[in-house]
């Protein structure tokens, strides 16, 4: 018998990234973590806390028979920018130094994401929010701005409607009394 992970039945992916153990590098999985705390989740949308496994993901995706539509990477990324700002990115926008980069603190792999997007038809986006900081050593816990970062990373997905805000969530809560 085959098991397939509920998540690769889902038209939308929302695939969180990095390591918790690291600071700033664990946004990723920090907004999945808000999101699924404190948002509602529609049926067709998952959303999943990678941590530092998403090329296993991403290739299993690749090698999967079901269809997922679209894939949106969430991750701290370092691109010189103010700490917190959060912004979008495509497969091409990467640094080709990255194509093959296989650390922690690296997008996942950008040739494997390019390739879901031209071989699969899948629409495969970034997410990005610019670090503060990687501590050199185990310390767990988001700087400040990149706090901050996890609600407007959430903002930014409800506002394309894969997610529902967590205020459109209350108020109906309170009108089916």
């Amino acid at each position: 018998m085959n098991y397939i992970p509920d998540i690769y039945s889902k038209r939308v992916l929302i695939l969180g990234c990095g390591n918790v153990l690291f600071g700033d590098d664990g946004f990723g999985p920090e907004v999945c973590k808000h999101l699924t705390e404190n948002h509602q989740i529609p049926e067709d949308v998952g959303v999943e806390d990678c941590g530092t496994g998403v090329r296993e993901i991403l290739f299993d995706i690749r090698l999967s028979s079901q269809k997922i539509e679209e894939i949106i990477i969430v991750d701290a990324i370092d691109s010189g920018r103010r700490p917190g700002e959060i912004f979008e990115m495509n497969p091409d926008d990467l640094s080709p130094a990255k194509s093959d980069d296989f650390l922690i603190h690296a997008l996942p792999t950008s040739n494997l994401l390019k390739e879901l997007r031209d071989k699969c038809g899948i629409k495969v986006s970034i997410l990005a929010c610019q670090i503060s900081h990687i501590p050199p050593q185990v310390k767990m816990g988001l700087s400040l701005p990149l706090k901050d970062g996890v609600k407007k990373a959430a903002q930014i997905l409800a506002e394309k409607n894969f997610i529902i805000p967590s205020y459109i969530q209350n108020d109906t809560k309170l009108h089916s009394n």
